[in-house]
């Protein structure tokens, strides 16, 4: 069979359709890798080129177990090379779950009786983010349903609120939004509010398979949602994240989605994704799915291997859908981003009210229930290094001039200096002293590894700083 050039975004393409599942299912179908393709599209990733749809599903279709090995390895050190060995840290804060979505996979659907409807008011939402900063949090995402009330007007303000909150040394530095598509005035709204990423994950990038788990609602509406980050650029929203439900459709199509996601915002803005996600279906009230498309343990370290590779610069998120041992399995070939302390039931942080989950108060079960403490005291004891940054951020190197940054490897030289201050913050403020220990530790080891003079010399002139009382600091 002779393929065509796979399909490339160009500007005028802005807030169209992108994804053809008879090119995706073709490339899928049909590219057959030997070994030393494998390894060539392997090399082409670890030189931190971004991958084509074919390069992808030559590595999707690699499914001799020693080359499944070499892919994880590839995406190991590759992950080394872009993000040394930080994982950058933050809470999720669910604001309301009213919805008047029907999804067949969530807890939140209209549909579900059961749920127990909530929004927090805004005394409610100030004793949350204050019991957040207490252990140590500094970078929010807050999560509403989809609902009249959750309108761009709303979120705005939410978002406001919780930068507003200061407790002791504690403060919200970015505030990340999980929320409805909006239309381009919504997003002028919600970016005039200062907030870091906006999130709309696809679900699942089959329009048919869409369908079937979409009932009713705005959500029902594939292409609208398909290109609600468009309309975020076009509004001047250039750090954007998209994600898929693993365990709808198919992984292998699902990974491929993603890849045609950021190159279409690549072509069309020149900026992908700033994070891509990749939560897979847990428990949830009222779920009733066929398991024919849920994914095992070690497909999920496949996915994620493939992904790192795919896009070398791209954050990846992993969240406490997953339990603790999978997560620190899964870390290592190529997540960025991990929560920590996670509670969703809406008002526990201050009330504690989910030490025993009710999925009836909960969009999905937590996995991962451990504390901020916990997850860090883990990192350090595996040589992470856990960050709470936020600088790149405030120093506008988002969007295309994120790009400039990181692409060349310089993210590095920024990053690691500063997840080093904002770890020297975190024992400071908020450590048991067992884990400042490690800490301090793990600061020392990273710091001497920089392997520049001057701005080891900086560093520590700035950890000084911190120890004396001075904070918010950075490079």
């Amino acid at each position: 069979m002779i393929f065509k050039p796979e399909k490339c975004s160009i500007p005028d393409e802005a807030m169209k359709p992108f994804i053809d599942p008879d090119e995706l299912w073709a490339l899928l179908n049909n590219i057959k890798p030997d070994a030393a393709r494998v390894r060539e599209v392997i090399a082409k990733a670890l030189d931190k080129n971004r991958l084509t749809l074919g390069e992808t599903a030559v590595l999707i279709n690699a499914d001799a177990p020693e080359l499944i090995e070499e892919i994880k390895a590839g995406a190991r050190e590759l992950k080394k090379k872009v993000y040394g060995n930080r994982i950058v840290l933050f809470a999720p804060l669910y604001i309301g779950n009213h919805c008047i979505n029907n999804c067949k996979y969530c807890g939140f659907k209209a549909s579900n009786k059961s749920a127990i409807r909530r929004k927090l008011a805004d005394e409610e939402i100030i004793r949350e983010v204050e019991a957040l900063e207490d252990n140590g949090q500094k970078r929010l995402i807050l999560v509403y349903g989809e609902h009249p009330m959750y309108n761009a007007e709303y979120i705005a303000h939410t978002a406001r609120l919780v930068y507003g909150v200061k407790k002791g040394n504690g403060e919200i530095r970015r505030v990340n939004i999980n929320a409805a598509p909006l239309d381009i005035e919504g997003f002028k709204i919600v970016k005039a509010a200062n907030i870091g990423t906006y999130q709309v994950f696809q679900e699942t990038y089959h329009p048919e398979a869409y369908k079937l788990f979409h009932l009713s609602g705005p959500k029902k509406d594939f292409e609208n949602r398909l290109t609600s980050l468009d309309r975020a650029q076009e509004a001047g929203v250039d750090d954007v994240g998209i994600g898929a439900l693993f365990g709808l459709y198919d992984w292998r199509f699902e990974v491929l989605g993603l890849v045609r996601h950021t190159n279409h915002l690549e072509a069309v803005y020149n900026v992908g994704p700033h994070t891509i996600s990749f939560p897979r279906i847990k428990d949830a009230s009222e779920l009733n799915l066929d398991p024919k498309y849920m994914v095992s343990n070690e497909e999920f370290v496949r996915l994620v291997a493939i992904l790192r590779l795919a896009v070398p610069y791209t954050g990846m998120i992993l969240t406490a859908r997953e339990d603790a041992e999978v997560r620190t399995e899964v870390m290592q070939y190529g997540v960025s981003q991990i929560d920590g302390g996670t509670k969703l039931e809406i008002g526990s942080y201050a009330g504690n009210l989910n030490e025993t989950q009710n999925l009836n108060r909960e969009q999905f079960k937590v996995n991962d229930p451990r504390s901020l403490g916990e997850v860090i005291d883990e990192l350090l004891d595996k040589e992470y290094l856990p960050s709470f940054c936020t600088a790149c951020y405030r120093l506008g190197r988002t969007g295309e001039h994120f790009m400039e940054f990181s692409v060349p490897g310089f993210i590095k030289r920024f990053c690691t200096p500063n997840a080093i201050l904002t770890l020297a913050e975190y024992l400071e403020d908020y450590a048991k002293p067992e884990i400042v220990e490690k800490g301090w530790r793990i600061i020392e080891k990273n710091m001497n590894e920089l392997g520049e003079p001057q701005t080891i010399e900086e560093l520590k002139k700035r950890l000084e700083q911190i120890k004396s009382g001075k904070r918010d600091l950075y490079f």
